[in-house]
């Protein structure tokens, strides 16, 4: 994902349609997108030796970037985004097209981001292209993604491997998606398939990139709506149009679904998947990536426990029988009767949330006490345009990370959202998440000067 974020949204009194108040929310809050590539060598330098041991991460630490295949790949036409993206009253800004066109060019780029010290790759497998109509699998886009997996470990890269990031073939979303009674069995054949094709290559398996985000859009307001009403209630409220406009009467998706039967799916799916992986193979380690605000109580009327009860416990019970956990921070939320908006005067992100690394630190202390297993951070990072502000933030959320490592806590690594600016879902490519920015017409990269900052952190492993 990206950022979960609540940017101001204009009111409809003022003239904006309700397809616009429903694009820049849905954008707002489901954030989180070579012809010749930029030298590695230019950007990084030789990272000096560790000094000061009380600054050293864990040996074997995971450092690594993060990418999803719908962000990234480009032309990802058999899934049920690229198809909403191309209707004519559309919620997203724009089509993803090309995207990076990483599905040909990630030699390039795993290329680059070992050469700037990383030593982990979390990227997603795309089940519509595996299997882009309902039981035929496509053995050539296995061996493309088989072909992805064999570039990381030529350059020596553990792999994270997502299995599901909210895409989904458009033929399983005409079928209701996670809301289909023969969801998890349709799932567990997909993910049969592909741990059978990939599995000899996969460091960690993950079942779903934050399967909780349905149940978070409860907690978002947003001006412009009704009075009382959710975003996750106006995303469903689209789901007729939606329909009309397909002529698909059980078209859902993991945005537009009804969150508590999509729960149910999701829960049903994680299971017989995770069954199906280790079937195949029993020492893959196998989790999932949960989206986890760093949840803090207004001064007054908190519902932070009841948030915390509808939200994660459901999935923070499941990850005390997984492998590890990969949690998912970008910001904290003050919580009221739902989530507070920024304080006046707070420094916000691109993408309006405030701009707060310390919660890395406060959401792994959390994730660990509550499920007992190994954590990941598998995404955290910022939208901004202003590098030097991303550099700040890797830095502060680090050493908070570290205050938690010395405390104990049982953390295996730390991964960069993202890797590359790319697709930032309905908001299209405005975002910049990246610590590489990509020109979308040469697909040429530019290596950022905080990708050199959090690789040299890898390359010596120390702060």
């Amino acid at each position: 994902m990206s950022e979960i974020v609540r940017p101001a949204v204009e009111k409809l009194s003022n003239g904006i349609s309700r397809r616009e108040v429903l694009r820049q929310a849905s954008a707002a809050l489901v954030m989180g997108g070579l012809t010749k590539l930029a030298p590695a060598q230019a950007a990084k330098a030789d990272a000096p030796p560790v000094a000061d041991k009380s600054k050293a991460f864990p040996d074997k630490f995971i450092w690594g970037c993060a990418t999803a295949g719908h962000q990234v790949e480009g032309n990802n036409t058999n899934s049920d985004l690229w198809t909403m993206e191309h209707l004519p009253d559309t919620i997203f800004k724009e089509p993803s097209g090309d995207a990076c066109d990483h599905y040909h060019l990630y030699p390039q780029d795993i290329s680059m981001l070992a050469d700037l010290g990383y030593n982990t790759y979390r990227f997603s497998l795309e089940w519509a292209r595996i299997e882009p109509e309902e039981g035929f699998f496509s053995n050539a886009e296995l061996e493309h993604y088989r072909r992805v997996l064999a570039s990381c470990h030529e350059h020596q890269l553990t792999t994270l491997l997502t299995f599901s990031h909210f895409s989904m073939p458009r033929w399983f979303a005409m079928k209701g998606g996670w809301e289909n009674e023969k969801a998890a069995d349709l799932y567990a054949r997909f993910c049969e398939k592909a741990t059978r094709h990939l599995g000899d290559l996969i460091g960690y398996a993950s079942t779903f990139n934050e399967p909780d985000i349905p149940q978070l859009l409860n907690w978002f307001e947003l001006p412009g709506l009704p009075a009382g009403m959710s975003v996750s209630q106006m995303m469903q409220a689209g789901k007729e149009k939606l329909r009309k406009q397909l002529n698909a009467p059980e078209f859902s998706n993991f945005f537009t679904g009804d969150g508590n039967k999509v729960r149910e799916g999701l829960l049903a799916s994680h299971a017989k998947g995770r069954e199906v992986m280790k079937s195949v193979r029993p020492d893959m380690p196998v989790g999932f990536n949960l989206a986890i605000s760093d949840d803090q109580p207004a001064a007054e009327d908190n519902h932070l426990a009841e948030k915390r009860a509808e939200v994660y416990a459901p999935w923070l019970e499941v990850a005390r029988h997984c492998d590890y956990l990969g949690v998912q921070v970008y910001s904290r939320s003050i919580v009221g009767k739902k989530d507070l908006p920024p304080a006046k005067g707070a420094e916000l992100t691109q993408t309006g949330m405030e701009f707060y690394p310390e919660c890395v630190e406060h959401v792994v202390r959390y994730a660990s006490k509550e499920t007992g297993v190994p954590i990941l951070v598998t995404e955290n990072g910022i939208a901004t345009e202003d590098d030097s502000r991303r550099v700040v933030y890797i830095q502060r959320a680090l050493a908070g990370l570290k205050r938690a490592i010395d405390d104990g806590v049982d953390v295996r690594g730390y991964v960069a959202w993202s890797l590359m600016d790319n697709f930032e879902w309905m908001s299209g490519y405005t975002p910049k998440f990246g610590l590489v920015a990509v020109d979308l017409k040469t697909q040429k990269r530019t290596i950022k000067p905080s990708a050199a900052v959090l690789g040299n952190i890898a390359r010596r492993n120390s702060l």
